[in-house]
């Protein structure tokens, strides 16, 4: 995949995701107006219970992407049809026993066991029923994602996705003009929206790739068992990443009132969408990293990683140093009146964020031999252990914001032996990685951090002196981007994209 493609990738999925961010935090201010600050609570705690079987269709769909990447690194047309019969019926399988796990075992701890308000407990249960079949759907959205991403038709994937957005922004302004129960209201519009979404990535999908078809089932009980190694372990690395942000909530919600489970609710929110520019860089970067190693192109993978290391945490860190300036400026324009707390929670959340960003090509790396026993068992252990710890501080009497404290340190660990674990996989070198990546991260957040903290506490507290402050925030941490972060040949190749993507010419340096 050539660097100009990557860029035209990136820059798709980039506009993308400044699209989708406008429109979901509006969107979440509307919802938390209409449903109200109690009602936002419960809406929070049932979604987030859904939540913990999220990593079924994210880890399969991770399993899809880099089985059908391998294939197409090999360039075997007839592996890439077996992966996707094979993967049709596994998703299928589980669609069903999602279904079977939600309506059994999932409402009778709803019912029985979350704590919810007694005057919205009927609602509260109707918006788990339509939670649970909106999740069922994105079951079967999740391969014919991963299909798009390995062909690398972003320009797809991002059209979908704010089409996605902008319908679930209609749901949440229509609840005004409705006489029924907001609450459940709410949980239908987004059901229906969920199944718009679904039935348009597989009707493209099938018209689309020779590959995509249910005319005839291309069957290889091998690809099976590989799959299914594959899967299992990254499974139980979904498992245990969903465990604990959900079982946290939940922990927080038993231990706290909604307000601040509210808090944390907008505090996860934000940061997923600041990360979300990071991680639509490792999207783009996913394909190519796994068909560089299938066709055993090392250096040009290792390339990938240590720039795509730098980028993912750059794209986020641009946008994140003035959010955590802005905080407390930016939550009041979103949301008038944040929940007491959302403001430092939200702080805590971003910082937690650009430690993962660092790291998610190093995951994608670890992936690619397709041996992920010990990579997610270790990574696993730590995850859970997180909540566990969070219980025990809070059990003592800890505060609620030491769940994020907690996380940190954890993420901080995590992220070496991620590192560690990546050269035993695939001959990553250590100290070159420190020196091309960490070293320049590290300068480009003290540098900004500084001037940028220097500057806003030498204005006086107005809007216009805080729009001041996030515009030289964005700028100099741009700046220290692309003159600390990247090496000569990036910012050549950088230019003349964008010379051309503007100008029509491609050689402008």
């Amino acid at each position: 995949m050539s660097n100009a493609r990557i860029l035209k990738n990136t820059l798709a999925l980039y506009i993308r995701q400044i699209i989708i961010i406008l429109i979901t935090l509006y969107s979440m201010r509307v919802v938390l107006n209409e449903l109200g600050v109690e009602d936002f609570g419960v809406y929070s705690v049932i979604t987030g219970f859904i939540t913990l079987l999220a990593f079924l269709p994210g880890s399969m769909a991770s399993a899809t992407q880099r089985f059908f990447s391998f294939a197409m690194g090999e360039n075997d047309q007839a592996k890439l049809k077996q992966t996707f019969s094979v993967n049709l019926i596994m998703y299928a399988a589980i669609a069903v026993f999602a279904y079977i796990l939600l309506f059994t075992v999932g409402l009778w701890f709803v019912e029985v066991h979350l704590k919810l308000p007694d005057e919205r407990f009927n609602a509260a249960v109707e918006l788990y029923r339509y939670t649970s079949l909106a999740f069922i759907l994105s079951v079967f959205t999740a391969p014919f994602i991963a299909i798009l991403i390995a062909h690398e038709d972003m320009h797809l994937y991002a059209m979908i996705s704010v089409i996605d957005a902008v319908l679930k922004l209609a749901a949440a302004l229509s609840m005004a003009y409705v006489s029924y129960d907001s609450l459940i209201y709410y949980g239908m519009a987004l059901l229906v929206v969920s199944a718009l979404v679904t039935l348009s990535y597989i009707l493209i999908c099938l018209k689309k790739y020779t590959e995509c078809q249910i005319k005839k089932i291309y069957w290889s009980a091998r690809l099976l068992k590989e799959i299914l190694g594959f899967t299992w372990w990254t499974l139980f690395g979904q498992v245990s990443t969903v465990f604990r942000n959900q079982a946290v909530t939940v922990l927080v919600n038993q231990m706290f009132t909604p307000a601040t489970v509210a808090a944390r609710a907008i505090a996860l929110n934000v940061a997923s969408q600041v990360a979300v520019f990071s991680s639509n860089l490792n999207t783009g970067l996913y394909p190519p990293i796994i068909k560089t190693y299938a066709s055993k192109q090392k250096d040009e993978m290792m390339s990938l990683v240590f720039n795509g290391s730098k980028l993912t945490f750059f794209l986020m860190w641009v946008f994140a140093l003035p959010i955590l300036l802005e905080m407390e400026l930016v939550l009041t324009i979103w949301l008038k009146t944040p929940p007491v707390k959302a403001v430092f929670f939200t702080q805590l959340a971003i910082v937690e964020s650009l430690i993962l960003a660092l790291s998610l090509p190093l995951a994608t790396a670890a992936r690619a031999p397709g041996k992920m026993a010990l990579y997610e068992t270790l990574l696993g252990i730590i995850q859970i252990s997180i909540f566990f710890i969070s219980w025990w501080f809070l059990k003592l009497g800890y505060s609620a914001e030491w769940v994020f404290y907690i996380a940190i340190v954890a993420n901080l660990i995590m992220f070496k032996v991620r590192l560690l674990l990546v050269k035993y996989l695939t001959g990553l070198p250590i100290i070159p990685y420190y020196k091309k990546v960490v070293l320049p991260v590290v300068a480009i957040v003290i540098i900004s951090s500084v001037l940028s903290v220097l500057m806003a506490r030498n204005l006086p507290d107005s809007m216009l002196m805080s729009l001041y402050v996030i515009v030289f925030s964005m700028s100099i941490s741009t700046i220290a981007m692309y003159y600390l972060g990247l090496d000569r040949y990036w910012r050549i190749k950088i230019v003349q994209f964008m010379f051309k993507k503007f100008f029509g010419s491609g050689n402008a340096v």
